[in-house]
């Protein structure tokens, strides 16, 4: 099954548009597409006419172009109809907008679809979703574009049985500097689900991290998803709902799906090394960190600050989220010892957490990153950089971004995402060093690196 036709096609039909409701959802995902992507947009409405003085075409038989997608935001008892006319105009898939189907009781009708997809492998995403936000391709969300934040192009691939939830945490990526390479929406997953979009991000160049935030499973779908996640070269993290009694029900009104028991989901996921996220923060944080360091960790930790408090909260957090801070060989202190500032060398506190004081200047943090890292007790760094520190340049994200090139050894910082400190954060961001925007937030990402392949 092809995919690439849905998720960076060539040509378009938006059906359902409509010529007295401009905010109509196919109105809405037309005008985005025909003005703001490359891919060429076709309006369909069955009388005709024209539309922003672009041809409202009755069927997809009049359009005079092949069709790699449509997209269908129709009432749900017309949609088998114009699944048929798809087929029999050759469209290589659709996204379906369209609600209406299993998750408000209507079995029948959703069975009907995907019983014309299976007889013509004819893939479809949805119903009843947003559907697809491919950077440079195509945008099928009928938001208007003025109205969402969206993230830039990329290496993370996201897809989310929730289009509100996607949406959401499209903004959260856009805030953190974190690109997509694709987000699906897939709504009640009648034909394509979660397994199937594996496959797809595996073999996809531009993914790198694989994120999902899943209500539940069919009967048989979740053993097909683990089983898919174990072979899966790639980082996956997930973020699941549908915890509680009350979440369970809950998920099954939404998108119909089967929640389950979530202590046994949780422990397979964590069998399977697919990092677990607990929440949109710390969804956010894993795919920052696993994008840039796709290897897991044993989780022992290296903690260097220009604060004692804010080592202190990082062993705390460490210790909460299962992560070791343990004792720094002997010699590895010396020597960084040795190499400190004079005004430093006597009031620095040289264990683990290495306090440096905020009177450390910038050889004084490269130096302790460069033997931290060669030190074999310590498999991640984290450098929590408090940037209002006189000794600090503009440069040490940049400068420590080239120790950790050096010396292959995972580093998160931690810097206050504000404007004034952007340089900094950016010497991070330019060199796929992570940064967090708290010291909660470099936890988790150490976190992440914990949970993920290989064990």
């Amino acid at each position: 099954m092809d995919l690439n036709f849905l998720f960076r096609p060539r040509t378009m039909a938006v059906i359902g548009v409509s010529t007295t409701h401009d905010t109509h959802p196919a109105n809405v995902i037309f005008n985005k597409n025909h003005l703001r992507y490359p891919v060429k947009a076709f309006a369909v409405n069955p009388k005709g006419g024209v539309y922003q003085r672009e041809t409202l075409y009755e069927n997809l038989e009049q359009i005079p172009q092949d069709l790699d997608m449509a997209v269908i935001a129709v009432r749900s008892q017309f949609v088998p109809s114009v699944i048929e006319q798809c087929i029999k105009k050759g469209v290589k898939g659709a996204v379906i907008i369209s609600g209406g189907f299993s998750e408000s009781g209507n079995v029948a009708l959703q069975e009907k679809i995907v019983q014309l997809s299976n007889e013509a492998s004819f893939p479809f995403v949805g119903p009843n979703c947003l559907g697809i936000y491919s950077p440079d391709f195509v945008d099928t969300f009928f938001l208007p574009g003025e109205r969402i934040i969206t993230p830039k192009k990329g290496n993370i691939g996201f897809v989310s049985q929730s289009g509100g939830v996607l949406v959401d945490q499209m903004v959260k990526f856009a805030g953190q500097g974190i690109g997509v390479s694709l987000a699906v929406s897939i709504g009640n997953k009648a034909c394509l689900k979660e397994t199937d979009m594996l496959s797809w991000f595996e073999n996809d160049l531009g993914t790198d991290v694989i994120a999902f935030y899943i209500e539940g499973f069919d009967k048989g779908e979740g053993r097909k998803f683990v089983r898919r996640a174990e072979q899966c070269s790639k980082p996956i993290v997930v973020m699941k709902a549908g915890k509680s009694p009350q979440g369970i029900l809950a998920a099954s009104s939404h998108t119909a799906s089967l929640a389950g028991d979530y202590k046994v989901f949780s422990q397979i996921m964590a069998q399977y090394c697919v990092a677990e996220a607990e929440d949109e923060y710390e969804l956010t944080s894993f795919c920052e960190s696993l994008s840039c360091y796709p290897k897991g960790i044993k989780g022992n930790i290296g903690i260097l600050s220009l604060s004692g408090g804010h080592g202190v909260l990082a062993v705390d957090a460490c210790s909460k989220h299962c992560l070791e801070t343990p004792k720094i060989k002997t010699e590895t202190m010396e020597v960084i010892k040795e190499k400190l500032s004079p005004e430093i060398k006597e009031i620095a506190a040289l264990d683990n957490p290495l306090d440096l004081t905020g009177s450390a200047v910038d050889n004084d943090i490269i130096t302790s990153v460069r033997h931290l890292s060669r030190d074999d007790t310590i498999d991640c760094i984290l450098a929590l950089l408090i940037p209002y520190s006189p000794g600090v340049s503009a440069d040490i994200g940049a400068k420590l971004s080239r120790v950790v090139q050096n010396e292959g050894k995972p580093l998160v910082a931690y810097v206050p995402n504000e404007e004034k400190y952007r340089i900094i954060i950016e010497g991070f961001e330019l060199n796929r060093i992570p940064v967090a925007s708290s010291v909660k937030g470099a936890v988790l990402m150490a976190k992440a690196l914990r949970r993920c392949k290989p064990c």
